[in-house]
């Protein structure tokens, strides 16, 4: 048989006795970073949500998008404006007429004809800026349209006169939500016609002492 040896009392005493807080530490440190554990993920980056495009935003077709909606706004207004046209432009340069009697003298009576129909081209773009609720068909059709005015000698002064005839004219044709989007339309493709108006080429009445210091240039 063999004597088993009694173990040492004060190697299990220091065993059982649990090491100090700075020993820990310092164990710790000594360990690494491979000793941490896993370090938690944080919170992937959400992708901003897209907003839906707006129904007065340009919708260009290669975009892929629909076109906008020609009865988004007051259809049946733009119907009572479209079947008034030739009604609504005889107004309109009538009202021109009173404000500048120089047209009158300026145009002839076919020339007078010519403008009658341009007042109603722009009845029918307002129309289309009624049904749909955006100024967009009338601004883009006062942009276009300049060269051709300045091709026939009609300063773009004269259009800004006959859209401030049809606001005038269609005022009691429309409820006062259907006048505000149509006075809109009109301001928009007027100021577009004063802008255009200042570039050289327009036929418009000129400072007599600017046209003699430019004289020949």
């Amino acid at each position: 048989m063999t004597e088993s040896r009694p173990s040492n009392p004060k190697a299990s005493a220091r065993a059982a006795k649990p090491a100090s807080p700075s020993k820990r530490a310092a164990a710790a440190g000594a360990a690494g970073p491979k000793a941490a554990g896993p370090k938690a993920a944080g919170p992937k980056a959400l992708a901003p949500v897209s907003k839906p495009p707006s129904a007065l935003t340009p919708r260009h077709p290669n975009l892929g998008l629909a076109p906008i909606d020609a009865t988004a706004g007051y259809p049946a207004a733009a119907e009572k404006i479209r079947s008034n046209m030739l009604k609504i432009s005889a107004g309109a340069l009538e009202a021109a007429v009173k404000a500048d009697p120089t047209i009158r003298a300026r145009y002839d009576e076919a020339a007078l004809r010519r403008l009658l129909r341009d007042g109603e081209l722009l009845v029918e773009r307002l129309s289309m800026c009624l049904g749909s609720d955006t100024v967009r068909w009338l601004s883009e059709y006062a942009e276009w349209i300049g060269p051709i005015y300045r091709r026939r000698g009609v300063p773009l002064g004269d259009l800004s006169a006959l859209c401030a005839g049809i606001r005038e004219t269609v005022e009691p044709m429309l409820s006062p939500a259907e006048h505000e989007v149509a006075t809109r339309a009109l301001e928009a493709a007027t100021a577009i016609f004063k802008r255009n108006g200042r570039i050289a080429g327009d036929r418009h009445k000129r400072n007599a002492l600017w046209k003699w210091m430019y004289r020949g240039v």
